[in-house]
């Protein structure tokens, strides 16, 4: 039997030689990185949605909420660089503070979907079994209930909002990150360091913090990134359905609901958030994509 103090050399021992051992790899994973163009594009266009959120707490262009009937439809000019809706209010400003109710809703979904999806992967993956079967069931009745289906649920019980929004997108998100939570776990079990942790004497709980979460974090990280553009997405959708952002509370989509009787007269008024929504989506997947070929080691080792 293992006493503490061999255990913890045994752990010092493991630790020092898994510094060394990934040193080379984050030298290599660096110099990936760098010439990557995903990874440019990708990093390039979420970071101009994030500027783009921080700088509407500061500056708009005209106050967001304003009405100037007497403004309304006014062509692009250098009083307003897009010109206004047909509220009169000022689209640039519009599009700078739906940015940010993008990136709130996004990142409220996303993390109840990792929180709860992670946990719930994780435990499926240590306990097996009639536990695991439950999770998987029940992630199939939740795969039965989409985002929209959800929100219109939630609407007909508490109202439309943004906040029904998040829970319903979240929601949705549950059972995608089970499954790769799960299916990463359960391909860490079988490995040479985890049967390393059990003979040492670390029970499962242990073993899934210290070991299985950290190798698996590398998955999570690219699933959420691809979850956040499909989150971002769905609130597009459901603003635009009415069940999302209310007014007068910018959003992307609350922008083509309203765009859409004026489609023939001032299609701009579409295109504006209509481009926005897609930049945001396309580099979010750019983001991805390159994350996943930098983190994945099949990946990243094949292509030395």
């Amino acid at each position: 039997m293992n006493t503490p103090a061999t255990a913890s050399s045994t752990d010092s021992v493991t630790a020092a030689a898994n510094t060394a051992a990934s040193a080379p790899r984050v030298n290599r994973l660096r110099a990936r990185a760098w010439r990557h163009p995903g990874l440019w594009i990708g990093g390039g266009l979420t970071l101009a949605l994030v500027l783009a959120a921080l700088l509407s707490y500061v500056w708009t262009p005209w106050p967001p909420l304003e009405m100037q009937l007497d403004r309304k439809l006014l062509p692009p000019s250098t009083s307003h660089w897009l010109g206004t809706d047909v509220m009169g209010r000022d689209v640039v400003s519009q599009l700078l503070v739906g940015a940010r109710s993008s990136i709130f809703v996004g990142l409220i979904a996303v993390g109840i979907g990792l929180l709860i999806g992670t946990a719930l992967g994780l435990l499926a993956a240590a306990r097996r079994g009639w536990m695991e079967e439950l999770i998987l069931r029940m992630t199939d009745v939740t795969f039965a209930f989409p985002a929209i289906l959800t929100a219109i649920m939630l609407a007909a019980v508490w109202g439309p909002g943004m906040v029904n929004a998040m829970i319903a997108i979240g929601i949705f998100n549950i059972p995608t990150f089970i499954r790769v939570t799960r299916a990463g776990a359960n391909a860490l079990w079988t490995r040479e360091f985890v049967l390393a942790a059990r003979a040492c004497g670390k029970n499962r709980w242990r073993i899934t913090w210290e070991h299985i979460l950290p190798n698996i974090l590398a998955i999570l990280i690219v699933q959420a990134s691809i979850q956040f553009a499909i989150a971002i997405l769905a609130e597009a959708a459901l603003s635009y359905l009415g069940l999302g952002t209310q007014p007068p509370q910018p959003s992307w989509g609350r922008m083509l609901a309203d765009a859409q009787t004026l489609m023939f007269s001032h299609p701009m008024l579409a295109v504006y958030p209509g481009v926005a929504i897609a930049l945001t989506v396309l580099g979010l997947n750019f983001l991805g994509d390159a994350l996943r070929d930098l983190l994945d080691p099949k990946i990243s080792e094949g292509g030395r």
